[in-house]
């Protein structure tokens, strides 16, 4: 079995090191090569590299590449008949690569794999841990409806419907999952631990103004438009369910206030302060709960925002730096 290496890497270049040292393990004794897909036009110095790994950039002077076109590009240049997908922020764990491995090559009707990821965090000069399981994907082997973060796909089953979409700039793997399980193609994660996810201290205040700034707020609507009037649409309502659910409380103001006057608009003001003390209760703290109000209201807005717009109409183009 050939496999290729899939990097797709947006401002994440301190995590870069621990991701490749990782990779270089896991991977020993295997034959392999490599695509570091950097999807901004500038970034910082990259860490050493072995001769396996090629370097693409998304050209100079033009937008970032979404999260689906950096790994389209990689996956074009990196060969393999097995194609790993590993975030410049995870740290696989080589006892799971050696058992996807295993399973993928006995298995022919296997499209792709993934597993349980552990969150970590890097707080100035201290680690500590976060979710034991950060996609809740459970300790055992099961069948997937999509994968994240860590994906192992075939190439064949990837290519067949047509890899990721490079439109979105989030949703990528949720909807690629969809259509590969329209497909008729199966999806499973596989045990033991599969990796560790790095990144800043989570959830934080900082990040939503970082999911708007990038875009990321912005998927689930793009991929509505993208599946109005066909398949698929209704099970994408049904994963944003909670979104639609804040953009209803949002268009009940003129209703409260043309049916009801002041005490209307003071009944839909009652609203988040319930619910913003259900979450507190529930979370055990006001300010986790108040960060759950605020996403939810973000990422609605987000939703309107790429519903109406759409997504990327071309990929950017990128280039080989080594």
């Amino acid at each position: 079995m050939t496999l290729g290496v899939v990097i797709p890497c947006h401002r994440q270049e301190r995590f870069l090191p621990r991701t490749l040292a990782a990779l270089e393990t896991a991977l020993a004794g295997r034959e392999w090569r490599g695509a570091l897909v950097l999807a901004s036009p500038e970034g910082e110095a990259l860490p050493r590299l072995s001769e396996r790994w090629r370097v693409l950039r998304a050209a100079g002077g033009t937008r970032p590449l979404t999260p689906g076109a950096a790994r389209n590009a990689g996956f074009a240049a990196c060969g393999g008949s097995w194609v790993l997908f590993a975030d410049a922020d995870v740290e696989v764990e080589r006892a799971w690569l050696e058992r996807a491995c295993s399973v993928a090559g006995r298995d022919p009707d296997l499209a792709g794999a993934w597993g349980r990821i552990e969150e970590w965090f890097v707080d100035g000069e201290r680690e500590r841990p976060g979710a034991r399981d950060l996609y809740r994907v459970g300790e055992a082997d099961a069948d997937s409806a999509y994968t994240a973060t860590l994906s192992f796909y075939r190439r064949d089953a990837l290519a067949r419907v047509g890899g990721y979409d490079g439109r979105l700039n989030s949703e990528e793997d949720f909807e690629l999952g969809m259509r590969l399980r329209h497909e008729g193609l199966r999806l499973r994660t596989l045990a033991p631990l599969a990796a560790r996810h790095w990144s800043a201290p989570r959830p934080s205040f900082a990040e939503l103004g970082r999911r708007w700034r990038t875009g990321l707020c912005f998927g689930p609507g793009q991929a509505l438009r993208i599946y109005a009037g066909r398949p698929g649409f209704g099970e994408l309502a049904r994963r944003n369910a909670h979104y639609f659910a804040t953009l209803a409380w949002w268009l009940a103001v003129p209703l409260a206030f043309v049916f009801a006057g002041a005490g209307g608009l003071a009944a839909w003001a009652a609203v988040p302060l319930a619910l913003l003390v259900l979450l507190a209760l529930r979370k055990r703290s006001l300010r986790l709960a108040l960060h759950s109000l605020l996403t939810w209201n973000l990422m609605a807005a987000g939703t309107v925002v790429g519903l109406v717009r759409g997504g990327s109409a071309a990929p950017a183009p990128v280039r080989e730096v080594a």
